[in-house]
């Protein structure tokens, strides 16, 4: 999935113009930069988990990473590093799943396994048992500013939430085949499809609503002073 290139449609068009000028890192771009000029830094070129082995502190006006952090082994200590790097008034973007919305409770992570760790903002408690709370991790880092912190959640339909304490099943071949046809003979919007997925989940069929072009993500923007 290009997350990145998902979320740019939904951003401010002065977006790029505010937060993405001078040097920019991107990291756990996957070619998917934020912006042309972004410096893509994934597996290909090292280790995020240990970003300070190759770049000085202050190297760039800004650090982005979009769905990147809930990969690292520590995110707290990866989070930490990212921000070193960032120039005095130099900004770090982050974007992360939202735990709710995305994770819906189950843990470890249904649609990823991948993911270490979960992230909320500003609520309590946390839904899983590596469950982070975004916002407080930002204004932990020294001379962190917030510009901005929010839930995006444009296109998502939370009637569609797994019920708590209901056991998640992997969806057979014979479903998938039903939602293959739907797809093609109905439009997006279809009251058909909204029916459809909603019987899915009522039987134990979590829905991940990412793979569409909906949101399910928390944006933390901070400005180093």
């Amino acid at each position: 999935m290009r997350e990145a290139s998902k979320t740019n449609q939904f951003r401010p068009q002065d977006f790029a113009d505010r937060y993405l000028q001078g040097r920019v890192l991107d990291i756990g771009a996957g070619g998917d930069k934020v912006c042309e000029w972004a410096l893509d830094f994934d597996r290909a070129q090292g280790d995020a988990n240990r970003i300070e082995d190759y770049f000085p502190p202050a190297s760039f006006d800004t650090v982005h990473s979009s769905h990147c952090l809930e990969h690292m082994l520590d995110p707290v200590a990866s989070l930490a590093a990212w921000w070193s790097l960032v120039k005095p008034g130099g900004y770090l973007i982050l974007v992360v799943p939202d735990e709710q919305l995305y994770e819906q409770g189950m843990w470890p992570s249904f649609f990823n396994h991948d993911h270490k760790s979960s992230f909320r903002l500003d609520r309590e408690p946390g839904l899983t048992p590596v469950s982070h709370d975004i916002g407080a991790m930002c204004r932990a880092l020294p001379g962190a500013e917030i510009v901005s912190a929010a839930v995006q959640d444009r296109g998502y339909d939370r009637a569609l939430l797994f019920p708590r304490g209901l056991r998640p099943r992997r969806i057979g071949q014979p479903w998938k085949l039903a939602w293959s046809i739907l797809k093609r003979t109905t439009a997006p919007d279809s009251p058909k499809r909204r029916a459809f997925r909603g019987m899915l989940v009522a039987r134990g069929y979590p829905i991940d609503q990412t793979r569409e072009d909906v949101l399910a993500q928390i944006e933390v923007i901070v400005r180093k002073k």
